[in-house]
Formats: C-alpha cells, sequence, structure tokens
C-alpha cells in the first residue's frame, strides 16, 4: 500500500504542478557527523587486487550491483533472481539443488515461512559443496536484510543479516516561482524529502494557499547509501523555509523521552494544534463562501469550507489529534470523516473516495484518514474540508491564526535542546550562506 500511494503521490504532482523554470541548488557536504563513523566499504577493484590494465584504465567490475552483506567474490556462491511465476521449488531446480534439500531448508524453523512469500526481482543466493549439496542458502528480503541457512551437522540454522548503510548529510537550497514541489525537485530532493519538508512547517505555512514567487528554503538532511548506491532517505536535520518576508527555521530534536519533534531556535515547536491544510500542495477550486451557488443543484447555498482539487486517490490527513466522532456515507457528501478535537473543535472531509478511519478510532495530527474522490454531489475529485468552533463554521484558511499557539520546551528539556543543536546551528548557518551565495553567483552568471 505504502508503494502505491508514493506512486500516486508523484503522479498527481507530477500533472497539477506549473513546469515554471527555478533556479535551485543542491550540494553534498563532508560535515561531521554525530554517530561514530561507518566502517569503509572496499570497492570491488580492491578486494579482488586488480590493477588498472596496460593502458592505465580502470578496470571496472562485471556486476552493476553488489550485495555489501555477501561474500560476493566466493566463487562457490551462486545467485538467482525470482521471475515471475517462480516458486521456490523452481529456483531450487534451476540451481540444480535436491528437493531433500529443499526440504531440509524448510524445516529449519519458523523464519523458513518467509521462502515462500517471494517476490519478482528478488535475489537468492546458493552455496554448494563440491558434490552439490546446497551447504548455505542466503534470501535477501530487501537492500538491507537478508536471512541466511547454514548447513549444519543435521539441519539448517537460520540467521538474520541486516546491513549497515553509510550515513550522507546532504543539502539544498531553491527559490520558489511556482511551488515547492517545483523547486524541491529542481534542487534534486527526493519526493520524499520535499514531503517531509512540508510536514515540518505544516504548522506554520499553508502550502497552497501562502506560498509566493521568491519563497526558499535550504534544507539539511540525511542519505543513507551502500557502496556507490543510494538506497533511501534519512530525516531532515535542519530546515528553514522564507514565506513572504518572514523565515522560520526548524531543528530536529529527541527529547529525553525519545520522542522526536522539530523546534524553532529558541524551542518553540514547530507543530501547532492543526495543520493548515490537510493535504500536501494541491490546487484551492473553491474558497469559503456563504452566498456560493452550488455547482451541482444550481442554487445559493453557503460554501462553508475549502475545497481542494486533486486527483482521486491522493491521501488526506487528520488536521490535528482527535477522535473520529463520525465516518460513513451520505448522498450529498459521499463518504466522509468527522473528527473531534477536544471540546471546542471539529474538522470535516467530505466527498472522500475510500476512508482510512472508523468511528471511535483516536488519530494523530498527519494520520491518513482516506482519500480523495468525488462521491456524493460532486462534480469532480476534491477534497470538501470544513472547520468548526464550538459548532460555528469558520473559514479553515483564517481561522488558524486564532487557536491555540505553540508549546515551548523548558528547564533541563529547553537546556538539553540548546547543546544539542548548537553545533548543528553554526553549520546550518555556513552551509545555508554558502549555497545563497552559490545560487546568486549562478543567477549572476546567467544574467
Amino acid at each position: 500500500m505504502a508503494a502505491v500511494g508514493a506512486a500516486v503521490t508523484l503522479m498527481f504532482l507530477g500533472l497539477l504542478l506549473p513546469s515554471e523554470r527555478v533556479e535551485a541548488n543542491r550540494t553534498a557536504m563532508p560535515l561531521p557527523l554525530e554517530l561514530e563513523p561507518l566502517p569503509r566499504v572496499a570497492p570491488a577493484e580492491e578486494v579482488l587486487g586488480l590493477a588498472p590494465d596496460e593502458q592505465g584504465n580502470e578496470l571496472a567490475s562485471t556486476e552493476a550491483d553488489i550485495s555489501l552483506a555477501e561474500e560476493i567474490f566466493d566463487a562457490s556462491w551462486q545467485e538467482v533472481t525470482v521471475r515471475s511465476g517462480d516458486s521456490l521449488a523452481k529456483l531450487f531446480q534451476r540451481a540444480g539443488i535436491s528437493a531433500a534439500d529443499l526440504h531440509e531448508v524448510m524445516r529449519s524453523g519458523p523464519e523458513a515461512k518467509t521462502l515462500t512469500r517471494i517476490f519478482p526481482g528478488q535475489k537468492l543466493a546458493f552455496q554448494l559443496s563440491d558434490d552439490g549439496a546446497l551447504q548455505s542458502l542466503r534470501y535477501e528480503h530487501d537492500l538491507l536484510t537478508s536471512t541466511q541457512y547454514t548447513r549444519t551437522d543435521d539441519s539448517f540454522v537460520a540467521e538474520k543479516v541486516v546491513r549497515e548503510p553509510e550515513v550522507r548529510r546532504q543539502a539544498a537550497h531553491g527559490v520558489i516561482t511556482s511551488s515547492l514541489y517545483k523547486a524541491g525537485t529542481n534542487a534534486g530532493l527526493a519526493d520524499a524529502v520535499i514531503l517531509e519538508l512540508a510536514k515540518v512547517f505544516g504548522g506554520v505555512v499553508d502550502f497552497v494557499l501562502d506560498i509566493r514567487a521568491d519563497d526558499e528554503f535550504t534544507v539539511l538532511y540525511e542519505e543513507y547509501w551502500l557502496g556507490d548506491r543510494k538506497v533511501g532517505n534519512g530525516p531532515i536535520l535542519a530546515a528553514s523555509f522564507t514565506n513572504r518576508g518572514k523565515t522560520y527555521q526548524a531543528y530536529r530534536y529527541e527529547d529525553s523521552d525519545g520522542h522526536v519533534s522539530y523546534y524553532s531556535p529558541e524551542g518553540e515547536s514547530m507543530k501547532r494544534a492543526f495543520l493548515r491544510a490537510p493535504l500536501d500542495f494541491l490546487r484551492v477550486t473553491s474558497h469559503f463562501n456563504p452566498k456560493r451557488l452550488h455547482p451541482v443543484l444550481k442554487v445559493t447555498r453557503p460554501h462553508r469550507g475549502i475545497d481542494y482539487g486533486a486527483p482521486t486517490g491522493t491521501p488526506v490527513y487528520a488536521a490535528g489529534d482527535g477522535r473520529v466522532a463520525q465516518a460513513g456515507f451520505t448522498k450529498p457528501n459521499g463518504n466522509f470523516v468527522v473528527i473531534q478535537h477536544g471540546q471546542q473543535y471539529t474538522t470535516k472531509y467530505l466527498h472522500l473516495h475510500k476512508r482510512a478511519v472508523r468511528a471511535g478510532e483516536r488519530v494523530k495530527q498527519g494520520q491518513l484518514i482516506g482519500w480523495v474522490g468525488a462521491t456524493g454531489y460532486a462534480t469532480g475529485p476534491h477534497l470538501h474540508y470544513e472547520f468548526l468552533v464550538n459548532g460555528v463554521h469558520k473559514d479553515p484558511s483564517k481561522i488558524v491564526h486564532q487557536l491555540p499557539q505553540a508549546t515551548k520546551l523548558a528547564g533541563a528539556e529547553h537546556k538539553r535542546f540548546l547543546a544539542q543543536i548548537g553545533e548543528l546551528k553554526t553549520e546550518f548557518a555556513s552551509i545555508e550562506q554558502r549555497l545563497k551565495l552559490a545560487a546568486a553567483s549562478t543567477q549572476s552568471s546567467k544574467g
């Protein structure tokens, strides 16, 4: 489901956002890590002892993608890739391994059940004895984890192998001319990092209504690498966002209880009681209007919320912590969710394609509660979002300025926070200055 959601997110962001050019810069910097440095992984040429050829050209490995956790240079290992329609029996047969060995592996313990759920593209590696008997089997679950089954005297023993990726820090800067997504893409940011950046500042910036040309951002974040291959994105460590001339800064902080959140340099939480918008940087198709002409019924009826146009399947998030008061279907509203946030506040989400929560459930701010649709009286896929205070409808785009302010770290926790971000704050200021100078220099040379 996560993979499908990511694909849908990429699709609708690409379709909706303008294509104007955004000046942005990205750089990889050798910054010090708070963690102990990970052991260096030697390249294939060094491990094999390969030297440059007679012309001085380096010899490249014939394997484009080498697993770091396996003994890849041991010729006794045979690797096979799972194809569509493959079963474990077919893979063993293809590798020339007996059915008796397969039976022994499956009897090795509960871990062996994962071998019955193999998928195309996954890899298995076999190590055979001189007489062709299976000695070891390695099954790669994903890029970082695998299970190895090793023969003992009369059975196989399973052992989980976890690869430790190298953590690299990356920094990027962008200036917006059309949207945060377009600027982030031009700066070389992955979709996941762009979405995380929006969530970090989602309590102070409405990425649908507030964004203006010449807004800018700088972000410092982590990436995970296995050799020369990127295998994932880590958290944002520090970021700044300038919106309409006002700059917000955020630093990642893990408190003494192990909870992670983002705070301003003064220790004020970036999280507010409610998100400025329950979707990620989409377009508004209809604003709060007490005298709107209803597009379906063709009569004047108050429009007591905001309509966010988006493709069917776009994720919808809970605007704040609360309890699902209602979740159902009516002919006018289609699939809907109503969340009660304490005694005073209520939010409503209408015309959903599907609901992800049920009545009575507790939800957290930013939790997925459904997907955009066109159910009920809707002329096209969109989310109708309402905000009520003590039962009275309020304009969602304006009420957030009247809601409770952010909490602040205090006492020993505040001192701990300042000590933890001290060095990072200095480094981030230096990074931001360099990236802005580089962007200005690039712009000047083009002008």
